[in-house]
């Protein structure tokens, strides 16, 4: 029987699809009970749609935790099996999906956290990484490239509090309001470096021009650092699955000719 439904949950393709679908719906859902015409008008379909996801995705997750041991063969027992589930990623983020809508019944929240637990249902769209091969390829990469990624991150950080410091100090006597301190002028480096455009933020000293246009020639190619790496690793990664991919030999009918093609 346990054997059964953890197939169910993960080998079966209906039930996939049919999740998979589910947690669509669920965000199209939550985007449209944002305006406030589609929350009056169809509040209680809204309502009653949350209800059912909720009894299923709890359905699901406790019939995960019931077959974790068919899931981590390898671990001593089930017990243990049962707690790497529950702090697995996977696990926790469907835990996240499901515990906006208990916790109002355990604690008093005021209405910001409310709107807040709400907002928190839209990590469900992260459930999707379990059902689709290509956020799992995502997740990969990023996982095989973080080394890259966290230096390329510690560099940005240096560069950030660096330009940050000398356009405080040539621009702060020029404009006090606005280049109040190093902290406030941070967020007008971040902006120059990630070409975002921080339009009431500018420098007008002919030195802090010559700082801002050196930054966003910088931030150019800093933009595009991770991006190579991420892109350079994905591709790598597509090649690898194409030529594990099984293939078979085929021979023309007309002409005789064979040629190979994907099962």
């Amino acid at each position: 029987m346990k054997q059964k439904i953890h197939h169910l949950l993960n080998e079966n393709r209906y039930v996939t699809q049919f999740i998979y679908g589910l947690i669509v719906v669920n965000v199209i859902a939550i985007v449209l009970d944002s305006y406030y015409v589609f929350h009056l008008e169809h509040q209680h379909l809204f309502h009653t749609l949350e209800v059912v996801s909720v009894i299923l995705f709890t359905l699901e997750y406790f019939l995960r935790i019931w077959t974790a041991d068919k899931e981590y063969k390898h671990t001593p027992s089930s017990f243990k099996s049962r707690l790497k589930f529950i702090f697995s990623s996977y696990g926790i983020i469907d835990l996240l999906a499901i515990s906006p809508f208990y916790l109002p019944f355990f604690f008093a929240f005021d209405l910001r956290i409310i709107r807040i637990l709400r907002l928190i249902r839209l990590l469900r769209i992260l459930k999707l990484g379990r059902y689709s091969h290509s956020l799992k390829m995502v997740s990969s990469v990023l996982r095989e490239t973080r080394a890259q990624l966290t230096v390329t991150l510690f560099v940005a950080v240096i560069l950030l509090v660096l330009s940050s410091s000398i356009m405080f100090y040539l621009e702060h006597d020029v404009q006090p309001d606005k280049f109040q301190s190093i902290g406030h002028t941070l967020w007008w480096s971040v902006s120059t470096l990630t070409s975002v455009g921080y339009g009431d933020v500018f420098p007008v000293t002919p030195w802090g021009k010559l700082l801002s246009g050196i930054i966003a020639i910088i931030g150019i190619g800093f933009v595009a650092l991770p991006t190579g790496i991420i892109s350079s690793a994905f591709v790598q990664r597509l090649k690898e699955h194409h030529e594990k991919t099984p293939k078979k030999t085929c021979t023309c009918p007309h002409c005789g000719e064979t040629f190979e093609s994907e099962k």
